[in-house]
């Protein structure tokens, strides 16, 4: 090779390299991995970091889980409601204790954990006792 086309070949390198680092930083990126879990106790809400939504613990509706002192044929199931918040909107969703099966918002995937106090036969549960806790993954 002469000396003029090594010269042209690294100006041609400086150029692509200088374009691949330019787009890589003011392209579109890929969304942020989003992995977390918390715990909730109703009416509280959860910023999901990487996003611009947060989740709600509304309440707890119908729990039918068998107490813990109890013995019962079926397990029963407690209907988890909660929100979630962006800027402009809210949507609703109803998580079940019976088959734990995980809701789709956009990308996120939003999974009830656990939901205590399990109920006891001898006292009701009061609403602002339980505790939620969720996964929430993209």
């Amino acid at each position: 090779m002469s000396v003029r086309a090594d010269c042209l070949a690294g100006i041609l390198a400086v150029v692509v390299c200088g374009l691949a680092v330019a787009c890589s930083e003011n392209g579109p990126t890929a969304p942020t991995p989003v992995d977390v879990q918390f715990t909730l106790s109703p009416g509280e809400t959860a910023g999901i970091e990487g996003t611009a939504v947060g989740l709600r613990f509304d309440r707890v509706t119908g729990d039918s889980r068998c107490p813990i002192d109890g013995v019962c044929v079926q397990g029963g199931d407690a209907i988890v409601h909660i929100s979630i918040v962006a800027p402009a909107s809210s949507t609703v969703y109803e998580l079940h204790t019976g088959d734990m099966r995980p809701v789709r918002h956009g990308d996120l995937t939003i999974a009830l954990v656990e939901l205590q106090p399990y109920p006891f036969s001898a006292r009701p549960t009061e609403p602002a006792e339980y505790r939620a806790t969720f996964h929430v993954t993209r």
